[in-house]
């Protein structure tokens, strides 16, 4: 029995819908681009929701929606993927790190409090929050928005995160990229900032192959993104006359028609995950030196975007890693902390050590095969391997 990593869930409507628009003259942002966008922001409960090409796009116009710019800081989590930090520094702006919850792998709250106080009040205090070669060095710029990663479909704690927002006048980008269809206390994921992005990558729980939409209560930002995923055209301007610098991050119909169609079923989806994430959770529960994954409290619906346990005996996280790809089952260390990728480490001077619990659930976490499509047969073999190697090391 082959188990893969992750797979999309197509069904005969989808291909149908996709085939549909390559009959038509619209292959760029047209008619479908607008209802699949429609369609996403009454899921979500926003008044707007723009599409773009990816999740990392959507991010890069959020960070520039909120004003920030050279020299400016937002405070993020290391333990993401990359997108949630480099879309900062795509506006020549800083990402200050701040450690994570253990249970939930989200940024820590009451971290986040300290490091806005003590960005704000400067100094030594500042530097207790930035990298080795910024210490000292702000020259001016200013904190202007926190980034929470709602991390493998897990909400933030956002309620303090806002009060510490409100209290300092900044933004709030929500990284729901790996979330939609998740709740905190009752409210969807994507809403609980000021904008929020979500992307559908075919592993995603739902996908437009590549893709991604913002969603906002704000007008002006939705015009904004509109303007700057098309190359800086507003709607008043005429063909290939230009307001402001833009990007070329446009959706295509294909792929909006493909999400337009995913979105009908996307609870049916969410819940067939949430099944096999059950599944794993009755068989791996009591596995010594494994813990499963956590839902917080405050998580009043998760949306199961992968399935990451911990590996915390003495066999080691890369052990079983490999001991489960030389029976033909694949899994993924998820992730390894920004702070240490290589890039970060040479730009900004970051060294192991500087953020601890992020770097323990780097070298702990491991996923799982995971999909909405994955049976009960699959799982089975994958928890039957993994209980033996672990029982047998």
């Amino acid at each position: 029995m082959k188990v893969p990593m992750s797979s999309p869930h197509i069904s005969d409507n989808d291909i149908k819908a996709v085939t549909e628009v390559l009959e038509t003259s619209y292959l760029s942002i047209g008619p479908k681009n607008k209802a699949f966008e429609e369609a996403i922001a009454t899921y979500a409960g926003t008044s707007f929701g723009v599409s773009v090409n990816s999740g990392t796009s959507g991010l890069h116009l959020a960070v520039i929606s909120t004003g920030v710019g050279d020299g400016d800081l937002v405070i993020t989590t290391p333990f993401s993927f990359i997108a949630s930090a480099n879309c900062i520094l795509f506006e020549r702006a800083t990402p200050v790190f701040v450690d994570i919850d253990p249970h939930t792998y989200n940024i820590n709250p009451a971290l986040v409090k300290m490091a806005v106080e003590d960005l704000v009040s400067g100094g030594k205090a500042a530097d207790r929050w930035l990298p080795e070669k910024l210490k000292g060095q702000l020259n001016g710029g200013k904190l202007k928005a926190i980034l929470p990663v709602d991390a493998f479909g897990q909400p933030a704690d956002y309620d303090p995160l806002r009060e510490t927002a409100e209290k300092y006048d900044l933004s709030i980008i929500e990284d729901s990229c790996e979330a939609l269809g998740a709740e905190y206390k009752g409210k969807k994921a994507g809403t609980l900032g000021d904008v929020g992005a979500f992307a559908f990558y075919p592993n995603k729980q739902m996908t437009t192959g590549e893709g991604g939409i913002l969603v906002t209560d704000r007008e002006d930002w939705a015009n904004l993104y509109r303007s700057l995923r098309n190359q800086g055209r507003d709607v008043f301007d005429a063909w290939l006359n230009h307001t402001r610098l833009g990007y070329n991050y446009r959706l295509d119909e294909m792929s909006a028609a493909l999400g337009l169609s995913q979105i009908e079923r996307l609870d049916n989806l969410l819940e067939m995950r949430a099944q096999v994430a059950d599944w794993y959770n009755q068989r791996l529960h009591d596995l010594e030196g494994i813990q499963i994954p956590q839902v917080a409290p405050t998580t009043t619906r998760m949306s199961w975007f992968v399935y990451v346990i911990r590996v915390v005996g003495s066999i080691g996280r890369n052990h079983l890693l490999e001991k489960l790809n030389e029976v033909g089952i694949p899994s993924r260390p998820y992730f390894t902390p920004i702070h240490i990728q290589p890039f970060y480490m040479d730009k900004f001077g970051y060294r192991r050590g500087d953020y601890p619990e992020t770097e323990s659930a780097g070298d702990q976490c491991l996923a799982l095969p995971f999909s909405s499509v994955m049976t009960e047969e699959q799982v089975d073999l994958v928890s039957a391997t993994l209980r033996k190697i672990v029982q047998s090391a």
